[in-house]
């Protein structure tokens, strides 16, 4: 069986049951806007498959290799070599402090928790897209993608190209459970399904999964700079982790999208100019793609023949272990998908992600490797490290002052990871140890500090990890070990949890607890998972861990993901269910509960009604309702009547400026509607009135009706 069609057939069946799940949901089907959900699915899932395909099976054109006759000896030269220009650091410096100033300047207003770890939740979809990609492309992504794009060419976009089969759970299960049920965290979640013991269980998993993450993440800009100037790796880490904890701590995640906005499109440019200048210096880009040797287009280098990177360990290991953990319980992306103004537009975020960014992601972080290789075929370079790879085709390309963007495309792509997992280890140790376990009466200023508290723990904790990481022989082999060792029992639990039923409080607790058994078994007997390991050489070393984690390091996703799914289905087949009013607006085909509570009445999601009115001061405050304390508000009869607004509804009022994408903005529900006739207006309260209209006075606002109170009908999408 080819790696192309066992993907497909795989990948194809965790999809159709997506499909089918939002089908019962109401979300897709053949008329109106199911008809629209339902091509858009399949549209996900035919632009890979045609995408991939090509890369595969087309006949291709490849220019005759050419010997290497010299040329490029200064940015060969290795040891004492410092690559670039006193201009280039300067550059990277600019950087770092606009990126510190950028953070602390939109993280001024954070005044709640809520605002610390979502951002009020009112940002538009392009700007949470942005941010997401911005995460996604670490600099380990730089450094590890372009190592293996040297090595397997188009084979190392297997791990951005292949998320497809999550695309129906996640946009039409997951996301709306997610966003209307107000969890801060997954362990929260655990524990509003099944109490307090697997809460506690799914916290330990997660903070070592968020807190390695972060080790990982300066273990990469340590070698970065080592690499470039020689500095020790844990030194570099720490001046990062200095950064980026200083900005994290002030402004939370308002700070942390805001600076993503301008790092995700600084990396996107950065990327696509590194295959211009590429392009340029051997003849166009028909001349680069010709100089790709045929083995280096393919999508799937081989099945499993190479231990250190076969396709089907690719597979397990990141489309299915890690890409879950990614969009379903990475407490960063979370958090992103949390802090958009409405559900509909969290969609749109993850589907701009999932198919146009990580399209364009996967290039992006491959650039350095592809030309690299395309450099050596034709003759431009010899054979290279691949580790080196990124660094000498890249200062090859560039004149003073280029290599320094580069550089910061590295150091933004670091940073934008690093201050995502801090946030989101805050998150959880403050919602999910400090509240529960120390303090329950917290008051909101006590939860900030301890949330800003736990930042800088999580950094210096970090760089400490930073020389247990520097133990593997490449950043790519640490970071594959680390994610397929600890994320299968987190993904088996709550995919079960979510989107089964009958799954039990018993059979959670048995998954993630024998899931961290068998995961640490393997690495003292790597032969367990050979059953597993669709023949992909290893395994044979016995008690010894370390070497254990080296050994089938891809295919331990595939064992561990099969034994605790195993695990999770018996338990649950001999215990008793859980009751079924502990499971509303927690399971799919609850999400009318979930958006009851929400925002504290009855509704549905429906068309988004718009209309501009005029902002006033209430005189005196209104009810606050829901679980998001959301404020009540009065609207003038007429704009309720442009809006088909009644009491109860859920209204987003925002800046109408569409460029400041949510930033001067609020949720809100209607409280009051006066019977005098009169123009299109407003009245919020204080701290609103001063968020949403500043100091533009009495300037139109843009008023949006999310969720109409309706009777409860399931899934108008």
């Amino acid at each position: 069986m080819t790696a192309y069609l066992y993907s497909y057939l795989v990948g194809g069946t965790v999809f159709a049951i997506g499909l089918g799940y939002a089908a019962k949901q109401g979300y897709v089907g053949f008329s109106g806007r199911k008809l629209r959900n339902l091509l858009l699915s399949l549209g996900v899932v035919l632009f890979f498959a045609l995408l991939q395909g090509y890369l595969q099976f087309a006949p291709m054109t490849v220019t005759p290799a050419k010997a290497y006759t010299g040329g490029a000896e200064e940015v060969l030269k290795e040891g004492a070599h410092v690559r670039g220009t006193t201009l280039d650091y300067l550059i990277v410096a600019a950087y770092f402090g606009l990126i510190l100033f950028n953070g602390i300047h939109f993280g001024r207003r954070q005044k709640t928790t809520r605002d610390f770890f979502f951002g009020g939740q009112r940002f538009a979809w392009w700007l949470i897209a942005i941010s997401l990609i911005a995460t996604t492309i670490g600099s380990y992504s730089f450094v590890k993608y372009s190592e293996m794009g040297y090595k397997y060419g188009m084979g190392a976009t297997q791990a951005y190209w292949n998320d497809w089969p999550w695309f129906p759970l996640l946009v039409f299960g997951w996301l709306p459970l997610l966003y209307f049920s107000r969890i801060v965290s997954v362990p929260e979640y655990f524990g509003r399904r099944y109490g307090p013991k697997v809460r506690l269980w799914a916290t330990v998993y997660l903070l070592i999964y968020l807190v390695g993450y972060v080790g990982v993440n300066l273990y990469t800009m340590g070698v970065v700079v080592n690499i470039l100037v020689g500095w020790p790796i844990p030194l570099a880490a720490l001046v990062v982790a200095m950064v980026s904890a200083t900005y994290v701590t002030i402004g939370g995640q308002s700070s942390v999208i805001m600076n993503d906005l301008l790092n995700g499109v600084f990396l996107l440019l950065v990327g696509a100019l590194i295959f211009v200048l590429g392009a340029s210096y051997l003849g166009g880009f028909d001349v680069l793609w010709h100089n790709l040797p045929r083995d280096a287009r393919l999508a799937f280098p081989n099945f499993n023949q190479d231990p250190k990177f076969p396709s089907v360990g690719i597979f397990w290991q990141d489309a299915f272990a890690n890409s879950a953990m990614f969009y379903f319980l990475n407490q960063g992306i979370i958090m992103r998908f949390m802090a958009a103004k409405s559900l509909n537009e969290s969609r749109k975020a993850a589907t701009v992600m999932m198919v146009g960014l990580m399209f364009i992601g996967a290039l992006v972080v491959a650039s350095g490797g592809l030309v690299a290789r395309a450099f050596t075929h034709a003759g431009v370079l010899p054979e290279v490290p691949a580790q080196q790879a990124f660094f000498v085709a890249t200062e090859l390309l560039s004149h003073p002052g280029i290599f320094g963007l580069i550089l910061a495309a590295m150091t933004a792509a670091l940073m934008s990871t690093v201050d995502t997992l801090v946030t989101a280890v805050s998150a959880v140790t403050v919602n999910d140890l400090y509240r529960p376990y120390f303090r329950p009466e917290a008051t909101d200023p006590q939860l900030l500090r301890a949330a800003r508290i736990s930042a800088l723990s999580v950094s210096t904790i970090g760089v400490l990890l930073v020389p247990v990481f520097m133990q593997f022989d490449s950043i790519y082999r640490a970071h594959a070990a680390f994610t397929a060792a600890v994320t299968p029992p987190m993904v088996v639990a709550l995919l079960l949890a979510v989107f089964w039923r009958r799954f039990t409080r018993a059979a959670a607790l048995w998954t993630l607890a024998g899931g961290l058994v068998l995961m640490a078994a393997s690495m003292l007997f790597p032969a367990m998972i050979k059953p597993f390991a669709h023949g992909v050489p290893g395994g044979d070393i016995a008690w010894n861990f370390l070497a254990g984690m080296r050994e089938q390091t891809f295919m331990r996703a595939c064992y561990g993901i099969v034994c605790c799914g195993a695990i999770g289905i018996l338990v649950t087949l001999f215990t008793r269910p859980e009751p079924a009013e502990k499971q509303r607006g927690l399971v799919w085909g609850t999400i009318n509960d979930a958006l009851r509570h929400y925002k504290g009445s009855p509704g549905r999601e429906s068309k988004v009604t718009r209309a501009l009115g005029r902002p006033q001061p209430l005189e005196q405050r209104l009810p606050h309702f829901g679980s998001a304390d959301l404020e009540g508000v009065r609207l003038s009869e007429s704009l309720a009547r442009a809006l088909d607004a009644r009491v109860g509804d859920l209204l987003y009022v925002t800046d109408p400026r569409w460029w400041t994408g949510g930033l001067h903005s609020a949720h809100v529900i209607v409280a009051e509607i006066t019977a005098e006739p009169g123009e299109a207006a407003v009245a919020l309260d204080d701290a609103t009135f001063r968020n949403v209209v500043g100091k533009r006075g009495d300037r139109p606002v843009r008023i949006e009706k999310l969720y109409g109170s309706a009777p409860e009908v399931e899934g108008a999408a």
